[in-house]
C-alpha cells in the first residue's frame, strides 16, 4: 500500500504530515511514500530531499489522492479534499469531528475510514500518538517565546552600572500540556513564574519546575482526570468566583500573563477579564492560547495583535506550532509514524484496521461505511489524577521532645538485649570450648564488632554500601592480621604483612576513588 501527504491548503499553515524521517520509517513497515511537490517547502523541507528518502513526488494533490491508500494531513480536509476521497481510503488527520459531522458523515457515506489526529485516547500506551499534546508543547513554549517579543524589558533580573532590572512575573493559567512548557520555558528565562490550575494535584509538578503554585482558599473536589480524558473539568460558579477574585487580586502585579484553559467540546472558559485588563500595567502582555475557542480573555482577537487603551498587548495567535513548522513538522510525522506502526502489526505494509484496539477505536470517525464517532470508553481508564497528599502535621518541640526520648529508649533497649545475647552465647560456647580456641575467639569478635561501628560511623556521602561492607571486612582481615604479627614462624609473619598490606590498599585506595567520584559532582 502507499501512503502519501498533499500540501496544506489552510492558508498560513506551514506544517506538513510527512517528513524525510518519517519516510524513512514507514518504508521499513512495508509501505511506499509519496508526497506533493512542494508541500514540505514551508517546513524547510524540499521535494529533493523527500526523493533523496526514497519518496515519490507527484505534481499535484488531486494525481496523488488518485495514487494513495493512505492520505496523511495535519489540517482537516476542506470541502474539495474530501470529494477526492473514495472508497477504502483512510484519512489521518486532525478532524474535530463534534464540529465537523457533515463531513464526518459524507466520508462515511463514501465509504472511506477517517482517524482524527485529535481523538487518540489519552491512555498510557497511546502517549507516543498524542499529536494534542505534541502541539500543545510546542505552542506553550512558542507563547513565551511571542510574549518576550512584545515584552519591553529582560525576563531576568540584572543589577548593572546603569542601574536594576526587576524580573518580570509571569503567571500561567493552567497547568495542562501547553502550560508546563510555558513554565519550563519562563523560568530557564529567569522570570519570576506563578501557575494556576483547577487541578491542585499538579501543584507538585509546578513547582517541581521552579514555578510558584497559586492556590485559593476554596475547596471543590474535581472530577477525576479518567473520568474526563485526562482534562480538567467544569467548575462550580462557586469557584469561579473565587478564582476571578484571586486573578483580580493578582493582575497589577503581572507583567505577563498566558492563559491556556480549554475543555473539549465547549467554548473557551473567561478567565481574564476586562477589569483585569485594565488593571494591569502599561507594557504588559496577555498571550490567549485559548483564541481559537473564543479565548480566555474575551477581548482577545483570534489571529490578531492588539493593544488596548491601557498599554496591554493581547496576542490571540492560533499558529503557534505553524509558526515553528521544522520542529512541529517532525513530532507530528512521529505521531502519524507510530500510528502507523500500530495499524501494520505484521509490517507487510498492508493497514490491518482492527476496531478491537483501544487505540485505534478510540481514534476513528468513519470507517465501513458507517459514522463510529462518538467512541465507547476506552477499556484502560485514561491517566487519572492524583488524589492531594495529606499535609503531614507539624509537631511542638514538647512533642519532638517525647518522640526523640522514645526512639532513644527503643534504641538502648534493642542494644542492650543485643549486648545481653552476645555475652550469655560468648559464655555458652567458652563453657564447652578449649582456651587456645576462645583466646582467637575473642579476637575475632572484637575485630568484628570494632570493625563495623568503625565503618557505619562514616557518614555515608562518604562511601557506597558496596565500600562499607568491603572496607568493614578489610579491617576486620587487619586487626586479625596485627594480633598475628608477632608470631615466632616467618611463614605466619609474611602472611599477616601481606593480609595487613592487601587491606590497607582497599580501604585507602577505596576512599581515593570515592573522593574523586564526590568531585565529579561539585559544581567547583
Amino acid at each position: 500500500m502507499k501512503i502519501g501527504t498533499p500540501k496544506e491548503v489552510f492558508e498560513g499553515e506551514n506544517r506538513v504530515a510527512m517528513t524525510p524521517e518519517s519516510a524513512l520509517q514507514l518504508q521499513k513497515l512495508g509501505y511506499d511514500c509519496a508526497i506533493e511537490s512542494g508541500a514540505g517547502a514551508a517546513a524547510g523541507f524540499s521535494d529533493a530531499v523527500y526523493e533523496a528518502a526514497g519518496v515519490e513526488v507527484i505534481k499535484t494533490a488531486a494525481a496523488l489522492y488518485k495514487a494513495v491508500d493512505v492520505v496523511a494531513k495535519v489540517r482537516p480536509p476542506n470541502d474539495t479534499e474530501a470529494k477526492r476521497l473514495s472508497e477504502g481510503q483512510l484519512l489521518i488527520s486532525f478532524f474535530w469531528p463534534a464540529q465537523n459531522e457533515a463531513q464526518m458523515k459524507l466520508l462515511a457515506d463514501k465509504g472511506a475510514s477517517v482517524i482524527a489526529m485529535d481523538m487518540v485516547p489519552r491512555i498510557s500506551r497511546a502517549q507516543k500518538m498524542d499529536a494534542l499534546s505534541s502541539m500543545a508543547n510546542i505552542a506553550g513554549y512558542r507563547a513565551v517565546i511571542e510574549a518576550g517579543n512584545n515584552f519591553g524589558r529582560f525576563f531576568t533580573g540584572q543589577i548593572t552600572a546603569a542601574g536594576k532590572v526587576p524580573p518580570a512575573k509571569v503567571l500561567i493559567v493552567g497547568a495542562g500540556v501547553a502550560g508546563l512548557a510555558a513554565i519550563g520555558t519562563s523560568t530557564s528565562l529567569g522570570a519570576i513564574t506563578y501557575a494556576f490550575d483547577v487541578r491542585p494535584e499538579v501543584a507538585e509538578q509546578v513547582e517541581s519546575m521552579g514555578a510558584q503554585f497559586v492556590y485559593l482558599d476554596f475547596k471543590e473536589e474535581q472530577q477525576d482526570g479518567a473520568a474526563s480524558g485526562g482534562y480538567a473539568s467544569v467548575s462550580s460558579p462557586e469557584f469561579r468566583e473565587a478564582q476571578l477574585a484571586k486573578f483580580r487580586e493578582l493582575a497589577p502585579e503581572m507583567d505577563i500573563v498566558i492563559t491556556t484553559a480549554l475543555i473539549p467540546n465547549r467554548e473557551a472558559p473567561e478567565l481574564w477579564t476586562e477589569d483585569m485588563v485594565k488593571a494591569m500595567k502599561p507594557g504588559s502582555v496577555i498571550v490567549d492560547l485559548a483564541a481559537e475557542k473564543g479565548g480566555n480573555c474575551k477581548m482577545t482577537v483570534m489571529d490578531q495583535k492588539i493593544v488596548t487603551d491601557n498599554g496591554v498587548t493581547i496576542i490571540g495567535y492560533t499558529d503557534f506550532p505553524s509558526r515553528m513548522a521544522a520542529q512541529s513538522s517532525t513530532l507530528y510525522a512521529t505521531n502519524i509514524r507510530h500510528m502507523m506502526t500500530d495499524l501494520t502489526p505484521d509490517k507487510d505494509g498492508k493497514v490491518n484496521h482492527n476496531m478491537e484496539d483501544d487505540v485505534i477505536r478510540g481514534a476513528t470517525v468513519a470507517h465501513a461505511g458507517a459514522v463510529t464517532f462518538p467512541p465507547p470508553p476506552p477499556k484502560v481508564a485514561a491517566i487519572a489524577a492524583q488524589k492531594p497528599k495529606e499535609k503531614v502535621k507539624e509537631l511542638t518541640a514538647e512533642e519532638k521532645r517525647a518522640a526523640e526520648m522514645a526512639a532513644f529508649k527503643a534504641q538502648t533497649k534493642q542494644q542492650v538485649t543485643l549486648l545481653a545475647v552476645g555475652a550469655m552465647l560468648l559464655l555458652g560456647v567458652g563453657l564447652v570450648a578449649p582456651a587456645s580456641f576462645m583466646q582467637h575467639f575473642i579476637v575475632f569478635v572484637l575485630a568484628v564488632f570494632v570493625g563495623f561501628q568503625v565503618i557505619w560511623n562514616v557518614s555515608h556521602s562518604l562511601h557506597t554500601p558496596l565500600m562499607a561492607v568491603t572496607n568493614a571486612i578489610s579491617s576486620i582481615i587487619i586487626l586479625g592480621a596485627l594480633m598475628q604479627i608477632g608470631s615466632g614462624s616467618f611463614l605466619v609473619i609474611l602472611l599477616a604483612a601481606l593480609s595487613v598490606f592487601m587491606a590497607g590498599i582497599n580501604i585507602f585506595g577505596g576512599f581515593l576513588v570515592t573522593r574523586r567520584m564526590l568531585a565529579m559532582f561539585q559544581k567547583s
